[in-house]
């Protein structure tokens, strides 16, 4: 009679092998957000004059802040 049962130590591998993933694409949607915020300061200005990397970082900021408020965890 055979026996056949889930290997845990296969599952185990599987969600965290998951993980990672879910890291990656958070950056990138992250990264897509800043990238968009940032080009929007860009144009609010006329696309004249003004810094891209400031316009990065404010971006970023503005980014994080949110996320972070969405998470419940306060930015410093």
């Amino acid at each position: 009679m055979s026996h056949t049962s889930a290997n845990p130590s296969k599952t185990i591998a599987k969600s965290q092998s998951a993980a990672p993933k879910n890291d990656i694409r958070d950056e990138i949607d992250r990264e897509e957000m800043i990238s968009v915020a940032a080009y929007f300061r860009s144009e609010h200005r006329g696309f004249e004059g003004g810094d891209s990397m400031a316009d990065w970082l404010a971006a970023e900021a503005e980014i994080d802040a949110m996320l972070n408020s969405s998470k419940g965890v306060k930015a410093h």
